[in-house]
């Protein structure tokens, strides 16, 4: 079987830019399965690009082709590439910070740079266009790496792993009680804010399912919020409208408002300077739980 195509793109569907995209694909081979990752990614913001690679590539099946266009710098002179993970997935993307969370949480075995002279599209028109390498290199070189046409070795000369342009990842503090880290991606539609924190080392760390922790968020230095909130398995614990604290899909801590939007309600967001702590605090009486 031919490999699935997923793309993920800033690009939106606003305009012709997806639509043309899939026609090259489907112009090199008909047969080729495009699916859609998301076209939503906030425009320029190579960082939330690296981590939805991470967040979905591994639940599809090996050999998928990831194609990944948030290209600020297309046209200069960043390298186009397509990596190959140590579990046999193949994600193509400008290697511009992209790739950061598939080396790191997944591992990279082999990256290679895509030979324009041989694998750019051509006979369209579009020799001189500088802006538009989703369609005229990536999703292109893609095709025909998926069809065959061509195999990994040819799509250009390798290069070494270790010359991948990376983002700076935090990492967070964890100590009996407490832990420290950042608020390192959201997700858009429900407003929740997931941390770099593993659940699993929290719980180590002593916080347990139905304790009330102290959560302090700080941007830049200044408070955004500071209360007791409820830590638990899910959102159904919590009252509608309260704050909590949960596990999330991929097992880091991450909170929310119950049936709300935490983003939104507390003008919170993400980044290297969203600050969170987590202190273990005495849990509130009785009355004030929820009942099971």
């Amino acid at each position: 079987m031919k490999p699935i195509l997923v793309f993920q793109t800033d690009f939106t569907y606003k305009e012709g830019a997806v639509c043309a995209m899939y026609g090259v694909v489907k112009s090199v081979d008909r047969e080729l399965e495009i699916i859609d990752g998301t076209h939503e990614i906030p425009k320029f913001d190579v960082w939330s690009a690296s981590y939805r690679l991470y967040q979905s590539l591994r639940f599809w099946p090996e050999g998928t082709i990831f194609v990944s266009v948030v290209d600020p710098g297309v046209g200069t002179e960043r390298r186009a590439s397509i990596a190959k993970t140590i579990d046999g997935y193949y994600v193509v993307s400008p290697d511009n910070g992209s790739l950061t969370h598939v080396k790191n949480m997944i591992g990279i075995a082999q990256i290679r740079e895509i030979d324009e002279e041989i694998n750019r599209l051509k006979g369209k028109g579009t020799e001189n266009v500088s802006i538009f390498h989703g369609r005229d290199l990536f999703g292109y070189c893609a095709a025909k790496l998926a069809s065959g046409i061509i195999t990994y070795e040819q799509v250009g000369p390798e290069y070494s792993v270790d010359e991948i342009i990376e983002l700076t990842i935090s990492e967070p503090t964890i100590e009996p009680d407490y832990a420290k880290g950042i608020f390192e991606i959201n997700d858009p539609n429900f407003g929740n804010l997931w941390t770099n924190i593993s659940t699993n080392e929290f719980l180590k760390a002593g916080f347990n399912y139905g304790d009330y922790i102290h959560v302090s968020v700080k941007h830049n230095g200044e408070e955004k919020f500071s209360d007791r909130v409820l830590f638990e398995k899910s959102f159904g614990y919590a009252p509608k409208g309260d704050v909590m604290i949960y596990n999330n899909e991929l097992m880091k801590i991450a909170m929310a408002v119950s049936q709300g939007s935490l983003s939104e309600e507390y003008d919170l967001s993400y980044g290297a300077d969203w600050i969170v702590e987590f202190n273990k605090a005495q849990s509130p009486p009785d009355s004030l739980r929820k009942a099971d």
